[in-house]
């Protein structure tokens, strides 16, 4: 629960389909049950993280299809 997302969501930190699965659709199933999982239990949203490097454009491009949308803010991390 946020208060930035009012109220429950869901985050999928990272979605990997291999190479060879992805152009059967298998991406917009997963994304499809994640959504309808989400929508069942009552949150307000769904977030997905991208990393924000050229090699991923394919995978940005396939989230906003799907309807996602940038909400801005970064990860940040240190090392220990």
């Amino acid at each position: 629960m946020a208060l930035y997302a009012e109220g429950a969501f869901g985050t999928i930190p990272e979605l990997y389909v291999r190479p060879e699965y992805r152009t059967n659709g298998l991406g917009l199933r997963l994304v499809s049950q994640a959504k309808f999982f989400g929508a069942s239990r009552g949150w307000t949203r769904l977030e997905v993280t991208t990393p924000p490097l050229p090699q991923f454009d394919r995978t940005l491009a396939f989230y906003e299809r799907e309807g996602f949308a940038i909400s801005g803010g970064s990860k940040l991390k240190v090392s220990l």
